[in-house]
Formats: structure tokens, C-alpha cells, sequence
């Protein structure tokens, strides 16, 4: 059974910085594609960032410059470390774990931006 549990999210002043971690458990990790999605209020899941196994990184437009996603295969953990945040990166975090024949998903952490 594989779980991703994430860690890290809370409520934040605009410009401010959260470290989220994303502990994965069973032998996927290091063979996946790790991402971080987000979902605000009334709105669908978009992607935030993802990372191969290469160590590849993507990253939104919104994300660009602010975000930053790495992976520790040693630790089966994923992070994003995310700074200059704003009211508008309001939203559960997601991380999911991922290749051609699955995907799997935590169950997400809030992260709120205050003005």
C-alpha cells in the first residue's frame, strides 16, 4: 500500500515562505515523477511543480521564480519550498506520485496567504 503524507502547510502573511514535505512510503518513490498540485475553493486542481527521477524539474508560470522542488530519495521525501508567497497561492496542496501505469495522491495540506 503506498501512502504520500504531507507536512508543512499553515497560514502565512503575503511574503512570506512554507516548506512543504511530501513522506512517501512503500518502493515507488524513487522510480516516480513527484509533483505538487493545488486546489483553491471553487476551483479545479492545477499542477504546481513536478520533478523526474533525473531530478527534471517543471514548474507553473504562477510557481516560476518562487517555487522550488526538490527530492530526497534517501528519505522517500519530496519538497517545495515556496517564498514571496501571495493570497492567491491560497489553496490545499497536493502531492502526487506518479509513472505511466499509476498515480497515486496524498491527502493534502492547507496553506492560507494572508494580505
Amino acid at each position: 500500500q503506498v501512502q504520500l503524507v504531507e507536512s508543512g502547510g499553515g497560514l502565512v502573511q503575503a511574503g512570506g515562505s512554507l516548506r512543504l514535505s511530501c513522506a512517501a512510503s512503500g518502493s515507488i518513490f524513487s522510480r516516480s515523477v513527484m509533483g505538487w498540485y493545488r486546489q483553491a475553493p471553487g476551483e479545479q486542481r492545477e499542477l504546481v511543480a513536478t520533478i523526474t527521477t533525473a531530478g527534471a524539474t517543471n514548474y507553473a508560470d504562477s510557481a516560476k521564480g518562487r517555487f522550488t522542488i526538490s527530492r530526497e530519495n534517501a528519505k522517500n521525501t519530496v519538497y517545495l519550498q515556496m517564498n514571496s508567497l501571495k493570497p492567491e497561492d491560497t489553496a490545499v496542496y497536493y502531492c502526487n506520485a506518479g509513472a505511466m501505469w499509476y498515480t497515486y495522491w496524498g491527502q493534502g495540506t492547507q496553506v492560507t496567504v494572508s494580505s
